[in-house]
């Protein structure tokens, strides 16, 4: 009776205070009533029944303090005699679920009366928040410690941080591990603060991790701003020259990380300190940094150097020279993955032959080449295992190869460290799937190819061409994926023609493609098609009608989809598009195709390309949903199939998904999002969209997960194209192996994502992946269920149609919510 009666005088003093207040306001009092009745049941909960909230076991997985939904139901019943049904009961939960004052363990948005759902009260969602929130403080508050009390820890932690921040992406491990000692914490809380003017005296480095300034000089006024991640200050401290410019905060509360001028000088002769300098004929070829290394069993630390730069020679000469047969060392790994970009295999197989020494005994010589040759067959091992069947296409790895094979055939001391070697490879490989258009998948690892029998290519793999004529008219073509324009156009026409290759989106925007432009299928945007015309046509070329998008939404179809099956199909779909990747497009791609003769990006071209898809389609159900309950429930629906999605550890898809609500065109429906209140459950998840910090709530989330999981692909793709971009290829005509080593270690994260197959993972959310799709009792008719067989909620999801227009969706958007 007193939970009633608390809850009635909440209810009866809400219309008192409508009269006097805005909608707002009602809509404000009325939440702030829910909030207080649910604090009156979980503490009545607490003092009457302390033993329903406890840790539960279902599927052999623990949930953490929570109550089953029939437990709840069934206190409530037996608390209050106004409840006549079980339903009644159940619509009191669902409002709790609603406000997310309580919460299901899997983010379900529907209260169910059974024994295994589970559900727990706000405290989770608060632990939830400052758990993303806790990092952000807990750094700052190591800044703010003086240098000399920060811990070990304290050192990592900050630099974790230099790795994301763009204006230490130049810098190499032993200098930003050196910036961490150092660094300072300086905030300001107003805009127009003057940090220091021009013609300072030089006194500190800055880098501003929170906010922005402007740059002023004499005589110019603003030259320009400065974002976080940026840095300014250097060149005074450098040059040991007055301030050249005045530094305005731009925005309130910025804040930096600065490093004091004597510090700043102290790292600079540090590294020159540490830095070892190799040269032949008076021209430095190997640059090498001293870097503390801890060893084994706590005995200490030792010196050892790493690669910094030098000639491609000099730095396969120096591996070799260094690596030991017992153990795998990540240089070698970071040199082969990146080898490309500085030394194809035309420069590399010559170079792993080396000359005997010239001094020293006969069995020492000996022993000396046969040790050589071993390291030598290690290096080729750890080779094949990353590029496999790639090599294929490389005549000269392919020359090579067979060569050496024959070498380590005749010597029973190398062929049998080979059969070890191929051993260790099956015990700790990873499958690396090519999967084509037409669904033909190959498994590109197998093992060691020292022989080849046959020189079949992957990249003459066939797929459709589907090409336009100006009346729309089509031609198909059945070509190599990797087929240039110029190959292209010569099965189309007659040589000596004016005729060019454009594609056009959805837009009606052009562009003509290059003669020796490749793999075009599968660099097409969405809704993009190729035209063939003559060059006088190309501005009269008009969209295809299909390139529109469609003109009706799928709810119809949808509303019989369970959100678990279409989470589920669509992490096997993009699980099947992530392991057709090599690891090495992403070198090809973020350092450009074109640079490497024969080298495609296809599979990973596909794989951004799903991103986007997925992104278009939740955008085009929404806004092709014209009936305000049905779109209202569309959303709750996306909503439950992100929660679905981050549970199976597809953050790519998840993200996808969260994108699409996040739309300005989704955004702006008010009254949908008014329905049904699932905001506050959609700002949950949208809390991991943040960009802030570069993206710190994404890295923490997935510093957590262990493979197998699918990333997110476009911030991946992001982090090395800053590393990229930040850092030149070769420094002093020197290869810029630190560069090297920060793309490998990147790509290494693809790997890592890959290296466990979900077959053989035994957590709740992996195997999600495996379980047949539910078939449940419900109100479906029986001509529904056809719909929800796991074949055609396959088929659907691979064959989205969306609108990709942006302007177009606006004005549905617009049309159905003024």
């Amino acid at each position: 009776h007193q939970l009633s009666s608390h809850t009635r005088t909440i209810r009866d003093s809400s219309p008192c205070k409508a009269k006097h207040s805005t909608h707002t306001s009602d809509v404000c009092d009325i939440t702030h009533g829910f909030c207080n009745a649910a604090r009156v049941v979980h503490s009545a909960l607490i003092v009457r029944s302390p033993g329903l909230i406890r840790d539960r076991k279902h599927h052999l997985k623990t949930y953490r303090q929570c109550c089953s939904g029939k437990e709840l139901v069934d206190w409530l019943m037996k608390l209050n005699e106004c409840f006549q049904s079980r339903s009644q009961a159940v619509g009191m939960w669902q409002v709790l679920v609603d406000e997310g004052i309580i919460v299901h363990v899997k983010q379900e948005l529907n209260f169910h009366d059974k024994d295994t759902q589970f559900y727990h009260d706000e405290l989770q969602e608060g632990l939830s928040l400052l758990l993303q929130i806790g990092p952000d403080a807990l750094l700052t508050m190591i800044l703010r410690k003086c240098p000399s009390q920060r811990s070990a820890e304290d050192l990592e932690v900050i630099y974790e941080e230099l790795l994301h921040v763009k204006a230490a992406a130049h810098l190499s491990t032993s200098v930003r591990k050196e910036l961490a000692a150092v660094l300072m914490f300086e905030s300001h809380a107003k805009a127009g603060t003057v940090l220091f003017s021009q013609g300072d005296k030089g006194t500190s480095w800055y880098i501003i991790w929170k906010g922005s300034v402007n740059v002023i000089t004499h005589g110019k006024g603003l030259v320009t701003t400065l974002h976080e991640g940026e840095d300014f200050g250097q060149l005074a401290l450098v040059n040991d020259a007055p301030r050249a410019a005045t530094i305005i905060l731009r925005e309130d509360n910025c804040h930096f990380l600065r490093v004091d001028k004597q510090d700043f000088i102290r790292i600079l002769k540090d590294v020159e300190a540490n830095t070892m300098r190799l040269e032949e004929h008076g021209k430095a070829v190997l640059v090498l940094e001293k870097a503390e290394s801890t060893n084994p069993g706590g005995a200490g630390n030792s010196s050892k150097y790493t690669v910094m730069a030098g000639t491609p020679e000099k730095i396969l000469e120096h591996l070799l020279e260094t690596v030991k047969l017992d153990t795998n060392d990540p240089c070698v790994s970071d040199f082969l993955l990146t080898h490309r970009v500085f030394m194809p295999s035309s420069q590399l197989c010559p170079c792993t032959y080396h000359a005997e020494p010239s001094e020293g005994s006969d069995l020492e010589k000996a022993a000396y080449a046969l040790n050589t040759k071993q390291k030598i067959v290690k290096l080729i091992c750890q080779w094949v295992a990353v590029f496999g069947q790639l090599l294929k296409d490389d005549p000269i790895a392919v020359d090579f190869l067979e060569r050496l094979g024959e070498e380590v055939a005749g010597d029973s001391r190398l062929s049998s460290m080979l059969r070890e070697q191929l051993r260790d490879r099956r015990r700790t490989r990873y499958g690396t799937i090519y999967k084509t258009q037409d669904n033909h998948i190959f498994d590109c690892t197998g093992p060691l190819m020292l022989n080849f029998i046959s020189h079949v290519s992957v990249f003459s793999l066939l797929v459709l061409y589907e090409i336009f004529r100006p009346d729309h008219t089509s031609i198909t073509l059945m070509l190599p994926v990797n087929t240039s324009v110029q190959e292209m156009m010569s099965s189309l026409v007659n040589p000596g023609g004016d005729h060019v290759l454009v594609k056009m989106n959805s837009m009606g925007d052009r562009a003509q493609l290059k003669l020796d432009a490749t793999a075009v299928h599968t660099s097409l945007g969405l809704n993009e098609r190729l035209f063939l015309c003559t060059a006088s046509q190309v501005e009269q070329l008009t969209p295809l009608k299909e390139q529109q998008g469609p003109d009706q939404s799928t709810i119809d179809t949808l509303e019989q989809m369970c959100s678990k099956d279409i989470a589920s199909q669509l992490t096997n779909y993009d699980w099947e598009l992530f392991t057709a990747m090599h690891e090495v497009e992403l070198v090809y791609y973020i350092f450009g195709r074109h640079k490497f003769p024969g080298a495609t990006t296809a599979n990973l071209e596909r794989f951004v390309h799903r991103f986007n898809e997925v992104q278009y389609w939740v955008v085009t159900e929404v806004c092709l949903c014209a009936d305000l309950m049905k779109r209202a429930m569309l959303l709750k629906k996306f909503i439950k199939m992100a929660a679905m999605l981050k549970e199976q550890k597809n953050l790519n898809s998840f993200f996808a998904v969260m994108f699409g609500l996040s739309n300005s065109a989704v955004q702006r429906l008010y009254k949908t999002w008014e329905v049904r209140p699932t905001k506050r459950v959609y700002c949950a998840y949208e809390r991991l969209m943040d960009p802030s910090r570069n993206h710190r709530a994404y890295r923490l989330a997935v510093a957590k997960l262990s493979p197998p999981y699918i990333p997110f692909m476009p911030l991946l793709l992001k982090d090395m194209t800053f590393i990229h971009e930040g850092n030149k290829n070769y420094t002093e005509k020197l290869v810029n192996f630190e560069k090297m080593r920060m793309i490998a270690k990147t790509v290494k994260i693809v790997r890592g994502c890959r290296s466990t197959p979900y077959g053989k993972t035994k957590g709740l959310a992996d195997r999600m992946f495996l379980e047949a799709p539910s078939i449940r009792v419900s109100t479906y008719s029986e001509q529904s269920l056809p719909l929800r067989n796991p074949s055609n909620i396959r088929h659907y999801v691979q064959n989205f149609e969306v609108i990709d227009n942006q302007r177009k969706l606006t004005q549905l958007s617009r049309g159905m919510e003024r």
